[in-house]
């Protein structure tokens, strides 16, 4: 079986992260909304969960946000992880540097695992899906959010104008994100049972594009392909980027918007007692006859009679 393509240097995303450690909380606003919105989801989970592992747990917000909730007394031992050393420091509790794509942790050894906006820089998502899964003891919980959809459109869509424009041709600056179905599927592939996925939209607004590039090297979130052979970003290049970019994409007031996807999953590892869906046929009433509505064969046109 071949390996999946190389898409990150993780490597350089690591030392991204290392750099990004000393000013990430003031940059932390979507990490904080993510990780407080998988807390919410904890608490009507009426269960215990004796041992929690937080991948990418950057500066340990999840575990902030986890001990003044209703969930905490539910939770117990909480082992944060990172890809940088850095972003670990300087805190108590249990911290191991970790590398996503190569999961340490026994099988069936863990009853929580948890990661916000970490797991779209692993290369191989499937596989790293499938780590956690069997890292899970039947019936433990799989929540993550990761950047998809539509994320950064904006400044992706004039940076590839501009470079078009001033060099003829556009590189790969934004890495591709999935959306809700693909990952929804990438979880039912994992072995993951009652799979779940959504998006939270968020517009953020800034008073000049730069602002947000300062964000995302503050979040760690640059550029860390790991094919880069093209062109360098010019001066000139992300000038013209910028100033498309305010041209299109302003507010009346002069700020500039920026979309950021957060997609959250969700996924049990498989257990006997768990909801299953009903075998085909075994329903006590039709769907159509529920609705109130003509029964229609697959493939058959509206007002279309079948001999």
């Amino acid at each position: 079986m071949s390996a999946p393509p190389r898409l990150f240097d993780r490597s350089l995303h690591r030392a991204r992260l290392d750099r990004a450690a000393l000013d990430f909380a003031a940059a932390d606003f979507l990490k904080t909304r993510a990780a407080g919105d998988m807390v919410e989801r904890i608490e009507i989970i009426l269960r215990d969960f004796p041992v929690c592992v937080d991948l990418g747990s950057r500066s340990g917000i999840f575990s902030l946000i986890l001990s003044n909730s209703d969930a905490r007394p539910r939770v117990g031992t909480v082992i944060e992880t990172d890809l940088s050393g850095m972003m670990l420091a300087g805190r108590d509790g249990l911290r191991l540097q970790v590398d996503e794509e190569a999961l340490p942790f026994g099988v069936a050894s863990l009853d929580l695992v948890v990661s916000s906006l970490a797991l779209h820089w692993v290369n191989d998502l499937p596989g790293t899906l499938i780590q956690i899964r069997r890292a899970l003891r039947p019936d433990g919980l799989f929540m993550a959010a990761i950047f998809g959809g539509q994320t950064l459109t904006e400044l992706r869509q004039c940076l590839i104008e501009a470079e078009s424009e001033l060099s003829g041709g556009a590189g790969l600056r934004i890495a591709p994100f999935a959306d809700a179905y693909d990952v929804a599927g990438l979880l039912q592939r994992a072995g993951f049972a009652l799979p779940v996925a959504d998006v939270d939209r968020v517009t953020v607004r800034y008073d000049h594009p730069l602002k947000l590039i300062q964000d995302l090297r503050r979040m760690g979130e640059t550029n860390a392909f790991a094919d880069r052979q093209g062109r360098p970003l010019t001066r000139a290049v992300l000038a013209r980027a910028m100033a498309l970019y305010q041209d299109r994409f302003s507010d009346p007031d002069g700020k500039v918007r920026a979309t950021f996807d957060i997609l959250t999953m969700t996924g049990w590892a498989p257990h006997p007692d768990q909801q299953q869906p009903l075998k085909p046929g075994s329903a006590k009433m039709r769907l159509a006859d529920a609705l109130g509505a003509i029964e229609q064969s697959a493939g058959e046109k509206p007002g279309e009679e079948m001999s």
